[in-house]
């Protein structure tokens, strides 16, 4: 009987140290997502490589089409 009570403890043990785990994981993220320079609505243009020029878009304007 003292065997059972031996390894809830342990399993509970376990569980604790899950739990604190976790909650360091997510603090962690928690700081690294603050750090990160975004804007509410995404990217700055300038990051999201918009093409110029509508030949580097694959579009030829002097294409005719029938």
């Amino acid at each position: 009987m003292g065997r059972t009570s031996f390894q809830k403890r342990q399993k509970e043990m376990k569980r604790q140290e899950k739990r604190q785990m976790k909650a360091e994981k997510r603090a962690q993220k928690k700081l690294a997502k603050n750090d990160e320079p975004t804007s509410e609505f995404g990217p700055p243009l300038d990051e999201m490589a918009l093409p110029l020029e509508p030949a580097e878009a694959g579009l030829d304007m002097d294409v005719e089409r029938s």
